[in-house]
């Protein structure tokens, strides 16, 4: 079956896809890659990955394709599902013969609510669905497949979950396709050096935090490795195939959570001589580090999310801060650029950890810093626990483009102080004179990075008017002020 693997189009600047585990308009535009649906893509050589957001792809061209495919699968997430079912029905009006298969994490937590809205899926594969898809596509039955959720004589049928898959080395490699179906220069995060591209050396996370998406609803917490061999041939395919791009992102959930793999990884690839990024965890030590920077490692993403010791046991971070603050020093004596994550609105959040929080990003000092409202989304155990002490809201999780809204609210700290209180955060943290020149610094001695600056400024601005317009329209009266500005400027 001629397949398309699509991530949808929705709001303007939505990376809702398959390689977002925040699905949400960001405060400044960006995209990353669909790296889910490119496995599966690259097991079908008559497929194509049509990636809709980053490539400017309406609905109605993404309507048109719909008659030269017989199967239709849509990764679709949390904020975007009703928009996606709308678009698969299109896709079906257009080509009634279209087959359409639902995959992602709100599929995975309510399959039976998922088929029951709407009649345009024909059916939805829980979890991994790689080898299903592939299967299916070339004319397995659905009762054969591991994981799938169908419809059957009236009946919805759930086929029993089967293994994670455990030899990664056996997948295609994502790179092909993206050389096959995507422009690599459509792809831009701020912090990383672009054009970039990603793509991951495991699945899995063996941490537990309460919060995280993916390895509660789709990869799991058994942590899967690909070979240091496969992952380094890989590298060196992607970096003679795609010569524009600056910088390989390492994308994993943690990428360095063992030692030993993390320095025998970097042995592969420090002689290929190239620019990459990844994730990390604070309790990285110093050696890992140092081998990391030497094999040509330039960032880290790294979720501190919390600056309040008890939030961070609440969230299950398996991290202190003196972990951090630590890591953190060790990071800036090898000359390690971080990227920190921050979130606003966990469990047991007060005005007075939010000030923490404000405080100790402050004191951390990283290069650029994120900070999100807390999300609930289905399938993790904070939404188990926000629903279980009736803390969720029935509002939108996005507003109508797509940014992010509160959707949590806790006592003492309503929906429009939790978006005051991000404000707030953004703006004590990059309002400061050493920011302020590190920022002014990059503008003067390098155009690419002055023409860049200024048109992220120019869409922050825009999101902070908005931000301030919602807290105005939202915020209840005789409510106490946000706590003062602490130190650490």
């Amino acid at each position: 079956m001629r397949t398309l693997f699509l991530n949808p189009p929705s709001f303007e600047g939505f990376d809702g896809g398959a390689s977002s585990r925040w699905p949400a308009s960001r405060e400044i535009e960006s995209y990353w890659y669909p790296v889910w649906l490119c496995y599966p893509a690259g097991m079908l050589a008559d497929s194509k990955v049509v990636d809709a957001p980053p490539h400017k792809i309406s609905i109605e061209q993404t309507v048109e394709m719909a008659k030269q495919f017989e199967l239709l699968v849509l990764y679709t997430s949390t904020p975007g599902f009703h928009v996606d079912a709308k678009i698969a029905g299109m896709m079906k009006d257009s080509n009634p013969k279209l087959k359409v298969a639902f995959v992602g994490p709100p599929v995975t937590v309510e399959p039976e609510k998922t088929l029951k809205s709407t009649k345009a899926i024909d059916f939805l594969v829980r979890r991994e669905f790689d080898h299903q898809i592939a299967g299916y596509a070339q004319g397995k039955p659905l009762e054969e497949l591991p994981g799938v959720s169908f419809w059957k004589n009236g009946q919805i049928v759930h086929n029993p979950e089967g293994p994670a898959i455990e030899d990664l080395d056996a997948l295609p490699w994502v790179t092909k396709v993206y050389k096959r179906d995507l422009d690599v220069t459509r792809y831009n995060v701020p912090f990383l050096l672009n054009p970039f591209i990603s793509f991951y050396t495991s699945r899995g996370c063996p941490a537990m935090c309460t919060f995280c998406l993916w390895p509660q609803t789709t990869s799991g917490h058994r942590w899967r490795l690909r070979s240091a061999d496969d992952v380094a041939n890989e590298v060196r395919y992607a970096i003679e195939n795609f010569p524009q791009v600056k910088e390989i992102f390492f994308d994993d959930d943690t990428f360095n959570y063992r030692k030993e793999r993390t320095i025998e990884l970097c042995k592969k690839l420090k002689p290929l001589n190239f620019t990459w990024s990844c994730t990390s965890r604070v309790t990285t030590d110093y050696d890992t580090l140092k081998a990391m920077k030497e094999a040509g490692c330039r960032l880290l993403i790294v979720g501190y999310e919390s600056g309040d010791p008890q939030i961070l046991k609440n969230i299950k971070k398996g991290a202190t801060i003196e972990m951090a603050l630590r890591f953190t020093e060790n990071c800036k004596k090898l000359g390690l650029v971080i990227h920190g994550d921050f979130i606003v609105g966990l469990p047991g959040e007060t005005h007075e950890s939010i000030r923490k929080t404000i405080d100790y990003a402050k004191r951390l000092d990283t290069e650029t810093i994120q900070v999100s409202i807390a999300h609930p989304y289905p399938g993790t155990e904070f939404y188990d626990y926000a629903k279980k002490n009736n803390l969720i809201s029935i509002d939108s999780m996005t507003d109508e483009v797509g940014h992010q809204l509160p959707t949590v609210i806790y006592p003492g700290l309503d929906k429009s102080e939790l978006m005051e209180w991000v404000e707030r955060f953004y703006g004590e943290y990059f309002f400061r004179p050493r920011v302020i020149w590190r920022i002014v610094r990059k503008a003067i001695f390098n155009t690419h990075d002055r023409q860049r600056l200024t048109k992220e400024a120019k869409e922050y601005m825009a999101l902070r008017a908005k931000r301030r317009k919602y807290v105005a329209d939202n915020k209840t009266p005789a409510k106490a002020t946000p706590v003062a500005a602490g130190s650490g400027d």
